[in-house]
């Protein structure tokens, strides 16, 4: 097998990162060593939750239900864990309600140690070690189910320092467990290895008879092998996906059969959960029965859908005598024994996180795994990556923060560039970038000062406090350095390609020097619009363009949101945008806005995003009183005002901003679909668009990737809808991320990542026989440009009156 780095969050040395360069080496590391099956894993869970989450009519209805239910047990809580312990109890039960791991563990210890009969410190004295589960028989012995809050406690090693040995039945846990391996993935612990890393694992360590040519032939050795050790335990472990307050039912999601065995086949069963599984009633499971597996693997249903009232006494095979039929003659076989049940409630932080209204809504997860699989970067580097000591993937901030502490997720959290796939994927609609966002902040402000904050204490236009991160705090006020570049080219363009300034931008900011920097242009587009003859000139533009009827139905005016890249780097797409609206009788202004709050707000610098919130929309209050339209170019931006916002400004400032504003191909196929005239624009028909590929009707072959929060926004359509209203045959992209992610592909430490999840983009369009290739999204045009080294325009570039592309 290839090394592996097997504790998440540490570089490939075993020490944790504290560097730029150690950081980067780790993920480069597990690039090579565990991306591919990553990708290969989580490709094809997306695609079949894709196809699952399309095949469910109720869908939205499943998820709001689902949420619901949650909130409410959330609040209900401390109600429902009294509830839970007077059914369990009734039945026969014992529930025990863990403060913390330590707790946990100890408390399961004596109940193991207690069934065994035995003490298991004296049980381990000279004991031979023989294998993961293959211990001394003499010790108590434990069988596992799958479960993350067992890990999150460090079960395993607690039990086994106690002289108990422990055996996981999960497939891919069993796994990890004979390889001395961590999980990579909340559902699918072992995805990071390949079959034929499994073969020669099992091959290693057993040394068995059989060939392993096929995965059912791993299978069978598997469940050959941990069959014995279930017959034979002292005690059964298992989680638990829900568990019904009401009557103590314990519900189990998976497609083994391993953990309904080892909750019924030993005769004591220990169930172990976190506090916020439970729910209030049996009738609640429906909604997340339906949504877990096709969240998790895209099924339709599970394989295995247990639900245990326990402690059971429904009967089991009797291993002395297997031909015997269930229930023996008398039906009665298996139904007295001296069964035993513990759920074990664990808290270990997550009161404090119920307290938490920023950190709350981790308490909704149903460890579905879907947020991981959405993630571009996740599917590169995995969970020994994009995770922290237990939990992994877009969720594991809060889950690690909360349970773990703020150290733990700050090894990770910058792996998550707030492009929100995650909350479409998410069963039960976390706002997970968020959460990832709050975090950041945090661990901003508790950062210590950098060597080089003196050159900007005091001096930032911002309202974090000194002492953060330098590099982070560059791109949240980028707005300024970004007006400054302008101010000063070509020198700024010319200082920053030499060899000097691009080692002091990597030295002290982090900027990896293999990264072009943008070029910027010396007259911004709020001032070229202004010496075109500003709002007058437009109106004048826009009458001229067509008959006066037509103006009347459309009855439209824009305020066109110069977002900092348009107006101060591409200023080109701005200026198509203005072209366009007006050639639809649309009059336009271009007034210089504020930043809109979106660059600090991906680097966790929450105060000044709330700022800037107030400031943009106090910018546009007169033009929403006027009726006027506010269309954006930069998708980001337009996520902000119709996404982030709502946590930021009154309730009906959010929602005035949030109606009245619009990206700007989604408002110009707006203003064809009510009267305007697409031959107003240059078309894909061969009259003005220059040479290209064709399709068999003559339209002009075209590759568009749209911009990842334009696809959370459902935007992507009216693009591709418009593109072939104006006689293109638009291909789009099965890659949804670019990679770049704003700052996140300038920054040393993850620009490999970044270029990892570019390349397969870039890979789908370089083979797709089209010689034209448009982007909505800043990072995804610059990306784009680097990798197929050729011109990427936004489509309103292609579209604007004269365009030449």
């Amino acid at each position: 097998m290839a090394e592996r780095s097997h504790e998440p969050g540490q570089s490939d040395t075993g020490a944790a990162p504290n560097s730029r360069a150690e950081t980067a080496a780790h993920l480069r590391h597990l690039l090579e060593t565990e991306g591919e099956a990553i990708h290969t894993q989580t490709s094809v869970s997306n695609y079949r939750r894709a196809q699952a989450y399309d095949e469910t009519d109720n869908l939205d209805a499943l998820r709001t239900e689902a949420r619901a239910i949650k909130e409410d047990a959330i609040d209900r809580l401390p109600e429902l864990i009294e509830t839970v312990r007077d059914a369990v109890e009734a039945n026969g039960g014992t529930v025990y309600l863990a403060d913390d791991a330590a707790d946990a563990n100890a408390y399961v210890a004596d109940v193991v140690e207690d069934r065994a009969g035995t003490d298991g410190s004296e049980a381990a004295t000279g004991s031979e070690e023989s294998g993961a589960g293959d211990g001394d028989r003499n010790r108590p012995s434990v069988v596992k189910s799958k479960s993350m809050t067992t890990e999150e406690i460090d079960l395993n090693d607690a039990l086994e320092a106690d002289g108990i040995d422990v055996t996981e039945t999960d497939l891919g846990e069993w796994v990890l467990q004979v390889a001395d391996d961590t999980p990579s993935h909340i559902v699918g612990p072992a995805m990071h290895l390949t079959r034929e890393e499994i073969a020669d694992l099992f091959v290693e360590q057993f040394d068995p008879d059989v060939e392993f040519d096929t995965p059912e032939a791993l299978t069978k050795f598997a469940r050959d092998h941990l069959g014995e050790h279930i017959q034979d335990a002292d005690v059964g472990i298992t989680g638990a996906n829900f568990v019904a307050a009401d009557s103590g039912t314990i519900a189990l999601v998976t497609n083994e059969g391993n953990a309904r065995k080892c909750a019924v086949t030993p005769d004591t069963h220990v169930a172990i959960a976190g506090v916020e599984k439970l729910i209030p009633s049996v009738r609640d499971l429906e909604p997340f029965v339906d949504l877990i597996a096709k969240s998790a693997t895209g099924q339709p249903l599970s394989q295995y859908v247990t639900m245990l009232s326990p402690p059971t006494n429904s009967p089991t095979v009797d291993f002395e005598s297997p031909d015997e039929p269930l229930g023996g003659d008398d039906g009665t076989a298996g139904a007295n024994r001296d069964r035993e049940f513990h759920l074990v409630l664990l808290d270990n932080g997550r009161t404090d996180m119920r307290e938490d209204d920023q950190l709350r809504e981790t308490l909704y997860c149903i460890r579905c795994g879907a947020c991981s699989n959405s993630c571009a970067n996740f599917q590169s580097v995995g969970g020994h990556g994009f995770g922290g000591e237990t939990y992994s993937g877009g969720i594991a901030t809060g889950w690690e923060a909360g349970v773990h502490g703020q150290d733990s997720a700050a090894e990770f959290n910058d792996l998550c560039t707030g492009c929100t796939r995650c909350v479409d994927a998410c069963p039960v609609k976390i706002d997970i970038p968020w959460i990832n966002t709050v975090v950041r902040d945090r661990v901003n402000r508790d950062d210590d000062p950098e060597a080089y904050d003196f050159l900007v204490d005091g001096l930032t236009p911002d309202d974090e406090p000194d002492g953060f991160d330098l590099g982070k705090r560059f791109f949240g006020n980028i707005a300024t350095v970004t007006k400054l570049g302008s101010a000063t080219a070509p020198v700024s363009n010319w200082l920053g390609d030499t060899e000097l300034v691009r080692s002091l931008l990597e030295r002290t900011l982090g900027i990896d020097r293999r990264r072009d920097l943008p070029t910027f242009e010396r007259r911004s587009l709020v001032d070229w619009f202004a010496a075109r003859g500003g709002e007058r000139e437009s109106r004048r533009r826009a009458a001229a363009a067509g008959p006066e009827d037509r103006h009347s139905e459309l009855d439209r005016e824009v305020v066109l949101y110069p977002d900092i890249y348009t107006n101060y780097v591409d200023t080109d797409r701005g200026k198509a945008a203005v072209r366009t609206l007006e050639a639809l009788g649309v009059p336009v202004s271009v007034p210089d806005l504020p930043e809109s709050g979106r660059a600090p707000l991906s680097q966790g610098m929450v105060a000044t995003a709330d700022r800037q919130a107030s400031r943009v929309y106090a910018a546009l209050a007169e033009d929403l009183d006027a009726g006027r339209d506010v269309v954006v170019i930069e998708p980001s931006d337009l996520a902000a005002f119709q996404r982030e916002y709502e946590r930021f400004l009154p309730e009906r400032s959010f929602e005035r901003l949030r109606d009245n504003s619009y990206e700007i191909c989604e408002f110009v196929f707006g203003l064809l679909e009510n009267g305007a005239d697409p031959d107003a624009l240059s078309t894909g028909d061969g009259d003005s668009s220059g040479d290209g590929d064709r399709d068999g009707d003559g339209n002009r072959s075209i590759a568009y990737h749209s911009h990842c929060q334009q696809r959370t926004l459902d935007l992507e359509e009216p693009t591709t809808t418009l593109l072939e209203r104006c006689g293109y045959a638009p291909r789009t992209s099965s890659v949804e991320c670019c990679g770049m992610a704003g700052s996140f592909g300038y920054k040393r430490e993850y620009y490999e990542v970044s270029m990892d999840v570019g390349d397969r983009l870039a890979r789908e369009f370089d083979h797709g026989g089209t010689d034209l290739v448009v982007a909505s999204g800043t990072s995804c045009g610059d990306q784009l440009e680097a990798l197929l080294e050729r011109d990427v325009p936004h489509p309103i570039e292609v579209l604007a009156p004269g365009s030449t592309v």
